[in-house]
């Protein structure tokens, strides 16, 4: 069974959607995803990049109304 959590960070800037990110899947076993609801501009690129940088992936990004995106992250 494959954990997933759901972290609501809209309303907040960067680099607090990426640190709660990041804070989230420390607590999270192998295979875990997280899925991450930020509004923030600078989050549709630091999300991507932050996960590139420590081997995760990016299971999908998908828009959010009235705004921002819902990243799915998986823990390796």
């Amino acid at each position: 069974m494959t954990t997933e959590i759901e972290i609501d960070a809209r309303g907040h800037r960067c680099p607090v959607p990426t640190l709660r990110l990041r804070r989230a899947l420390e607590g999270l076993g192998s295979g875990g995803v997280v899925r991450l609801m930020a509004d923030d501009p600078l989050a549709r690129v630091d999300v991507p990049h932050f996960a590139a940088g420590r081997g995760l992936e990016v299971l999908g990004v998908e828009p959010l109304q009235p705004g921002g995106w819902a990243f799915r992250v998986r823990k390796p």
